[in-house]
């Protein structure tokens, strides 16, 4: 795990309130929505660099008996814990930075709002796609939520690829192919627009 990512979103998670940060969304409507769409709620979900997101309530709300939570910040999962109570037993919770972790299973579907755009370099996204291959059967999705091509170039005082949906599928294309994508404009809670590009791929 890398310390200084889990110093960074500690700190984050820290100094803000969960509704505070640039990224909040009371209800992941796109999200749910997109996993709802490739998957029924009977198979497992992962939320990876989940934060402090609602993402897992919606799932467990709307009946999905396999949630994986997965964040570098142990604090982020602290509030999602807190916040679910006694429903935090249904889910699982896994305190890893990403591009370390070692799947010991497989998925039926990988959700990410914003982390893939954080991967600077060519050596972290190779890294990343490697393990979703091994995350996901095959079969199973993965959806993906990114900066657009005209998004933010930074967040959270840290540098953000931007995306538009065909060069984040070629990121992929290794082992899962386009089939779906969109565009979402996220308001923050201090009211800028935020664009967003949405894909989901299928595992080979």
């Amino acid at each position: 795990m890398s310390d200084t990512a889990t110093r960074h979103w500690d700190d984050v998670y820290g100094t803000k309130a969960a509704d505070e940060v640039s990224w909040f969304q009371r209800e992941p409507v796109t999200s749910q929505r997109l996993i709802t769409m490739v998957s029924q709620p009977r198979g497992a979900v992962i939320d990876v660099g989940a934060g402090a997101s609602t993402l897992a309530d919606a799932l467990l709300d709307a009946g999905w008996p396999d949630i994986t939570v997965l964040d570098v910040s142990p604090r982020a999962l602290a509030l999602v814990r807190h916040r679910l109570g006694d429903r935090q037993a249904m889910a699982s919770f896994v305190v890893a930075d990403v591009l370390s972790w070692q799947p010991g299973r497989t998925y039926d579907a990988w959700h990410d709002r914003a982390v893939f755009h954080f991967l600077a370099t060519p050596e972290q996204r190779e890294r990343y796609v490697a393990t979703a291959t091994r995350a996901v059967r095959p079969g199973g999705l993965l959806v993906l939520g990114t900066f657009a091509a005209d998004g933010p170039t930074r967040c959270s005082g840290l540098p953000a690829t931007r995306y538009d949906a065909d060069s984040l599928a070629a990121e992929f294309a290794s082992a899962f192919t386009l089939v779906h994508s969109e565009r979402e404009e996220h308001a923050t809670p201090g009211g800028a627009v935020q664009p967003f590009t949405w894909v989901v791929l299928r595992r080979t």
